[in-house]
């Protein structure tokens, strides 16, 4: 038999059956017979129990509308089972077109792995490599995408241009689509490079982590003092645009603004409709690292946020929060799901002088190299076991209930964190957090 999940929010009492995807909504009838049965009553011991408080007729209809959610398939249900037997297939790349910056973040990953003391910009002749590796690599896939990254990528703009037009000649020869992405801090979003982006369909994810003192905090100049105030302007006038290959706006949040509801406020404040904030990933020990003493209080600002996000909706002018956007009719398949984040396998990243990398935040690490693009022959999808999780119908990830939204979690969270092979146990309890809040949100719509 399959597994549910109950949990309050608000008042409502919520259970997500795991198998089905299907949620309920349970009244105080309900919610205790389905604390009976979990119990190991049966329907004359449950109703007995629940006669005094409810009644005999309540507890009759509540047991029988559990029953029949049962027999549909709706409530305890069996587990799925992947189709399998098709490889993952790569489908997009990340590359590092500079691994130069015009901030010195104190949480970048890049500062540590990739920057001092090379500092160097990918050439359109590797990025032309990159693109015909893609080619070859996704095989019979129809559609891929390629995110130029840094570092600050918009300092290598001339090569962002000459590789994005290389790209469209070389997958329309091959009768395949590409779309592009770009990460920038935005202080060289000039108007006229917010003309290209738009002109070419560019989604682009725009950092700004919140409030001037918490961004200022992280995101400072080389030569010290923060980058608010630069900033902020840019990022509007694009966003005002309303580019059609559509925007994020992207904050961390750390231990010092473990309050970042109030983050999410400004950004919405100042006018961002389409708004993501995530955990910094960061080593253990350093001072603005989250730790899992840290997640109650995080458990509750999810809390705060979701009543936030419903408040801007009552109010006629809702945003969309990354985390809290989950489709449970018409979402992924179950293979896609269970794929997780793809680092690996559906997702490269490439550095500057054509290094492969399973992922972006672990581009560097020699022990996790997988070729160059230089040297398509080179290429090495065999990653060691210390970096590939056991998946997320293996070990722990098999009895967690949020398993078919995560897919394992992320790998770099599990590497940097002490426990490869394994979920981080912080990245898990914030999941579910994030996952019972967009739960809510489902069902007060």
């Amino acid at each position: 038999m399959g597994s549910i999940h109950k949990f309050t929010l608000n008042g409502k009492n919520l259970v997500f059956d795991v198998e089905s995807g299907a949620l309920h909504e349970f009244d105080a009838a309900a919610w205790r017979a389905l604390d009976l049965i979990e119990a190991g009553l049966d329907e004359a011991a449950a109703v007995e129990a629940m006669r005094p408080e409810f009644g005999a007729e309540a507890a009759d209809g509540a047991l029988a509308e559990i029953k029949k959610l049962k027999d549909e398939g709706l409530l305890w249900s069996e587990p799925r089972r992947p189709a399998g037997g098709v490889a993952p297939r790569v489908k997009a790349l990340c590359l590092f077109l500079s691994e130069d910056c015009n901030l010195s973040c104190r949480y970048c990953f890049v500062e540590g792995g990739l920057r001092p003391p090379a500092r160097k910009h990918m050439s359109e002749t590797v990025g032309r490599a990159a693109i015909d590796f893609l080619i070859k690599v996704s095989g019979p896939r129809a559609h891929c995408e390629v995110d130029f990254f840094g570092g600050e990528p918009l300092l290598n703009f001339s090569a962002l241009q000459g590789i994005t037009a290389y790209a469209r000649r070389a997958f329309a020869a091959a009768g395949k689509e590409i779309a592009f992405t770009v990460t920038s801090n935005g202080l060289l979003l000039s108007p006229a490079v917010g003309d290209y982006l738009e002109r070419e369909g560019f989604y682009t994810i725009l950092s700004l982590d919140g409030r001037a003192e918490v961004h200022d905090r992280m995101r400072r100049r080389p030569g010290g003092g923060g980058s608010y105030n630069s900033v902020l302007p840019r990022l509007r006038a694009y966003t005002e645009r309303q580019p059609a290959g559509g925007y994020y706006v992207r904050g961390t949040y750390t231990r010092h603004n473990k309050d970042f509801t109030r983050d999410v406020e400004h950004l919405y404040a100042q006018g961002f409709r389409y708004i993501s904030l995530e955990p910094v990933v960061a080593a253990p020990g350093v001072d603005y690292a989250l730790r899992e003493s840290d997640l109650p209080e995080l458990e509750r600002e999810y809390e705060k946020l979701a009543a936030f996000y419903l408040q801007c909706r009552a109010a006629g002018d809702p945003f969309q929060f990354f985390h809290f956007t989950i489709d449970l009719e018409q979402g992924p398949c179950l293979e896609k799901r269970l794929s997780g984040c793809g680092a690996g396998r559906e997702y490269l990243a490439v550095t500057a002088d054509g290094s492969i990398y399973p992922c972006h935040q672990l581009a560097g690490r020699p022990e996790l190299c997988m070729g160059n693009v230089l040297e398509p022959e080179s290429f090495n999808p065999d990653l060691p076991p210390s970096f590939v999780p056991a998946g997320p119908l293996q070990g722990r990830c098999r009895e967690c209930w949020a398993r078919y939204f995560c897919g394992g979690g992320c790998r770099a969270a599990s590497y940097l964190n002490g426990t490869p092979g394994e979920p981080y146990p912080l990245e898990c309890a914030l999941q579910r957090k994030r996952l019972e809040c967009a739960l809510y949100l489902h069902a007060a719509a």
